[in-house]
């Protein structure tokens, strides 16, 4: 067996190590080689629905980097009852605003892997300290004859709109929903 030896002053120059990640929002310096990165959702506004954070200022770790998807919130639940069951709160906040929102549920029930999707457009605004309900549609609405009388409402609550799930007695249901905005100040 032959080996070639080639040192490192005239042979392969190893790679160029970053040693920090600028980001919109701070800027992230890995340790010990390592860099986390992360993807995760969030209601803050961004017209552009995405943003990068990092390093403490961003995400208040030195050697994280989040990749952060806006104008949004998600939920789940489970339900075994007809009882309204709050899946989203959403927070309209201090600063007047007016916010256009769309979004789905989807269901299934675990025992028969029957399903529903739900399918919703609305339009609140606050003044700042009560959320008020402008319009809501419901568009579409797609479901297994077993969960006829499931359902869900979305409402203003105090400051907040809050996306509610109804389902179906004695059933359990697993629901997942999401909540997208645009908003004007």
């Amino acid at each position: 067996m032959s080996q070639i030896y080639k040192s490192l002053t005239s042979g392969p120059v190893p790679p160029t190590v970053p040693t920090s990640f600028v980001t919109q929002d701070g800027t992230a310096v890995p340790a010990a080689n390592i860099l986390i990165v992360n993807g995760i959702d969030s209601n803050e506004n961004n017209d552009n629905g995405i943003i990068s954070k990092g390093g403490v200022v961003g995400t208040g770790t030195s050697n994280e980097v989040d990749i952060v998807l806006t104008n949004r919130a998600t939920g789940q639940v489970t339900t075994t009852d007809a009882t309204p069951t709050t899946i989203i709160t959403f927070p309209m906040g201090a600063t007047p605003r007016v916010c256009s929102m769309t979004g789905y549920v989807t269901v299934r029930v675990p025992a028969t892997n029957e399903g529903a999707s739900y399918f919703y457009d609305a339009a609140f605004k606050t003044d700042g300290a009560a959320a008020t309900e402008i319009g809501t549609e419901y568009p579409t609405t797609f479901e297994d004859a077993t969960l006829a009388t499931a359902d869900i409402t979305i409402s203003a609550s105090g400051n907040n709109v809050i996306l509610q799930v109804v389902g179906v007695a004695a059933t359990t249901i697993n629901w997942d929903g999401i909540l997208e905005f645009r908003q004007v100040t």
